[in-house]
């Protein structure tokens, strides 16, 4: 490359690194406005409430163990259902139907939706020990399908299947891949389903006041959804409008080159 193409190529050159210079790494970087600090974060209600469709693991325990096992028989029996790539996935436990109720043996069906898990298992229990069906029962309830969804500019979006039923924002960004550079951390939103609603939320990961919000520690169904920066909307935009610019440039070269080389 000869001087005079260098000398064409510097304002072009001047202006990138001067838009680069502009960049606010602030926004890039996690809770910036802490360095050392204790922050004491209000007492947060864990305990999320069943929705249709959940799939719920029913454990009952007992003084009289033979008696118990009529009960424990759907958390055994496997629940077929198709997915979305095609294939069979097998799940046991007791499914909230679309009324929100369980079939749980003996007792029926028993009303489970927008129920807390305590509150299914104190009704369980009363219904057992007024039916005389058992004596001091103890009841274990735990979803089979507590998952957060992660979306937008992240490593890679998933679906994050919580094992121990507790699980943070950050950990589900881990998880997904954290938020790349072209993700907006001062906006990042959180969709939670209440049953009759559906609450939107928006959280700064830039700021410390993350860990004080309610929405840190997520629920079951919740969505995060991570949008993507100005610069990479405006970059996505321009090389859409630039494209076909290009590839006629490209192709007025072939054609000249190859009429040279005749």
């Amino acid at each position: 490359m000869n001087f005079k193409a260098i000398s064409k190529l510097a304002p072009v050159l001047s202006i990138l690194i001067f838009n680069l210079s502009c960049i606010d790494i602030k926004k890039a970087v996690y809770f910036n406005d802490t360095y050392r600090a204790e922050i004491a974060a209000p007492p947060v209600d864990l305990e999320p409430v069943i929705q249709k469709s959940d799939l719920l693991s029913i454990s009952v325990m007992s003084l009289l163990p033979a008696a118990t096992e009529i009960f424990n028989i759907p958390n055994e029996n496997k629940i077929t259902s198709s997915t979305s790539t095609g294939t069979n996935s097998n799940a046991a436990g007791y499914l909230v139907d679309k009324d929100g109720y369980i079939f749980f043996p003996i007792l029926g069906n028993i009303k489970a939706a927008g129920l807390t898990k305590k509150e299914l298992r104190e009704n369980i229990v009363k219904s057992l020990v007024d039916k005389k069906l058992l004596l001091e029962p103890n009841i274990t309830i735990r979803y089979l399908n507590f998952k957060v969804t992660v979306l937008g500019e992240v490593g890679h979006p998933t679906v994050v299947n919580v094992q121990n039923e507790k699980i943070t924002l950050l950990e589900a960004l881990g998880l997904a891949g954290d938020v790349t550079i072209s993700g907006r951390r001062d906006n990042v939103r959180v969709i939670r389903d209440e049953g009759v609603k559906k609450i939107v939320t928006s959280l700064n990961l830039n700021s410390s006041e993350l860990f004080t919000s309610p929405y840190y520690y997520l629920k079951s169904n919740d969505i995060v959804y991570v949008e993507p920066n100005r610069s990479k909307v405006a970059s996505t935009s321009r090389t859409t409008l630039l494209l076909p610019v290009i590839f006629s440039a490209l192709s007025v070269v072939i054609i000249s080159v190859d009429r040279l080389l005749r």
